[in-house]
């Protein structure tokens, strides 16, 4: 979700500590093609870069990444990491794969799709096969005030792979507090966009002075509706330029080299061949939150419990009680107006006429089929309760 070229607004297999999230049964790992003595020459080809390096890939294979948003270019970026070696992944994401993902998303297949599972589950087992090496966290949650220290407290990096404004500063908000760099990232239609932010603080062995931060540059989020890649549609290859930029930036910071990022906002449309930079060089001095340090979306005072998905959708996430999935699913199945009625242990999902229910064990629904929130919140009430 982003805005026009120059401007940049556009849910773990292994759990976060003491927050049991239940999963479906693992799929096994298939062993490696090649024998253990041949692995060590999997990165070969990037060590010969001299960027990489011997020294640099051990950085990488010490290195915790967190990808918030697993859609198309977080996908992208996660598989990017995952082969380049980064030894640890933490995936957020609170959606599940569907049919129309496919055409840009791709770490999922057909069977993903079929089984509507959780996008983060689905790129765990996915990288899992891909390289065995990386450890990967799958969190099929939402990243609110509430659970962002938990999720993201390990990660050295955190990268940008959302499609709301509410995460983006609430990411911000976190980075800037935490001292963490975090990498912005979009695309939409033929148009991609990055932005690498390195907080006051960022611990480095070189004299570098800190970026703006998301809010020195667009102190407020859009106040009007903005296209997303529902209404404007989007090119795989606009989503797999956001992501190789986004990565290719994480490499300089994970391997020690935070003196070679682009301190600028990026922006090109492949299909026009347009291109735009702003700079984003030194912080301003009036922004709220990187010299102020006062963090509204941290503290939750701006968050909305129901929002907008941008896909005649509506997720509501009020609830701060855990659902029994199993009970749920033997009390709906005695409603014969329901259809398409199933479930795992990471989601239940439902029709009723024209709408579309999804429930996840934290409470959180999506509800396709409206982008009201009285008829997402009464649906839920009937279905689910309050």
């Amino acid at each position: 979700m982003i805005l026009p070229p120059g401007n940049p607004y556009t849910g773990y297999s292994r759990t976060a500590a003491n927050t049991p999230m239940p999963t479906a049964a693992p799929i096994p790992v298939p062993a490696p093609v090649q024998p253990p003595e041949a692995l060590a020459g999997r990165y070969s080809r990037q060590i010969l870069f001299p960027g990489i390096g011997a020294e640099g890939q051990k950085l990488l294979a010490q290195a915790h990444a967190a990808i918030v948003g697993v859609g198309a270019t977080g996908a992208a970026t996660a598989s990017l990491l995952a082969r380049a070696g980064v030894g640890h992944l933490t995936l957020i994401d609170r959606d599940f794969v569907e049919p129309s993902n496919l055409q840009r998303q791709v770490l999922f297949d057909e069977a993903d799709a079929l089984a509507a599972l959780p996008k983060a589950e689905a790129a765990r087992r996915k990288i899992a096969a891909i390289n065995s090496e990386v450890a990967v966290d799958a969190a099929v949650a939402d990243l609110v005030p509430a659970n962002i220290h938990e999720l993201l407290a390990g990660a050295h990096l955190l990268l940008d792979c959302t499609d709301n404004f509410e995460t983006r500063y609430l990411l911000n908000d976190y980075a800037v507090q935490q001292a963490k760099p975090w990498i912005y990232a979009a695309a939409i239609g033929s148009y991609a966009a990055t932005m690498t932010i390195l907080p006051a603080g960022f611990s480095t062995p070189y004299p570098l002075l800190p970026t703006a931060c998301l809010a020195c540059l667009f102190p407020t989020p859009p106040g009007a509706p903005v296209e997303t890649c529902d209404t404007a549609g989007i090119l795989s290859t606009a989503v797999n330029l956001a992501a190789s930029i986004q990565t290719t930036e994480a490499l300089k910071l994970l391997t020690g080299q935070p003196h070679l990022i682009r301190r600028t906002l990026f922006s090109f449309d492949l299909w026009s061949n347009q291109r735009s930079e702003v700079s984003a060089s030194t912080p301003d001095p009036a922004c709220r939150v990187c010299h102020d340090r006062i963090f509204t979306h941290l503290e939750g005072s701006e968050r909305p419990h129901i929002t907008l998905c941008g896909r005649n959708a509506v997720q509501i996430h009020e609830r701060h009680r855990p659902l029994d999935l199993a009970a749920l699913e033997r009390r709906l199945r005695r409603d014969r107006d329901l259809e398409d009625l199933r479930s795992n242990a990471l989601l239940l999902r439902f029709r009723r006429g024209a709408y579309t229910l999804t429930v996840f064990p934290d409470g959180r629904a999506l509800i396709q089929g409206t982008t009201d929130p009285a008829v997402a919140r009464s649906l839920y009430a009937r279905f689910i309760g309050s």
